[in-house]
């Protein structure tokens, strides 16, 4: 079930707690960011990523459509990944980007943490799930020691995933929800 809390930055305090995709849309939208649900494709969780990409890609169509991106690909990331401690460490660090982040979530789980105007959105997507934050929000991902997920990543840059750490620190003092 997907998930969003809102914290005081500077306190910690809850301000807001939302389990439903429209309520948790309508609080990221004043931000920019875009939340939805996309309906369940009956594939297997061990699909390939070429057979993500096409049970998708009528959404991916319109959705690159509408956002001018120019390429979608597939993570898949599990416990068993040799370079999973490395990536989930890289994740941990506050950054932003230079262009939209966009992941559509087929399988598993993770949380994009937002930092943006002294509050802290948790943001724990699940299977089904598309959020795209947009460029310059301070943000980081986790997706838990054990992470277990296959998203699609949706990229205007043909270079990817390039971040630009903030180096703020504020990321250890909000670990995730995760599950």
């Amino acid at each position: 079930m997907s998930l969003l809390t809102v914290r005081d930055a500077a306190t910690g305090a809850l301000e807001l707690r939302a389990e439903d995709g429209a309520a948790i849309a309508e609080a990221l939208r004043p931000l920019g960011v875009r939340f939805e649900r996309w309906p369940a494709k009956d594939i297997p969780e061990e699909a390939s990523a070429e057979q993500v990409l096409e049970a998708y890609r009528p959404e991916l169509d319109t959705l690159l459509g509408e956002t001018g991106a120019g390429s979608a690909d597939v993570i898949k990331l599990d416990p068993s990944h040799p370079q999973a401690a490395a990536m989930r460490a890289k994740f941990l660090n506050e950054h932003i980007h230079t262009e939209d982040e966009v992941r559509f979530f087929h399988a598993g789980a993770g949380n994009f943490i937002l930092h943006v105007d002294g509050k802290i959105y948790d943001a724990y997507c699940t299977a089904g799930d598309l959020i795209s934050v947009p460029a310059n929000i301070k943000h980081w991902f986790d997706a838990g020691a054990a992470p277990r997920f296959t998203a699609v990543r949706i990229f205007t840059d043909t270079s990817g995933w390039v971040p630009h750490f903030t180096e703020s620190g504020i990321s250890e003092r909000f670990p995730a929800i995760t599950g």
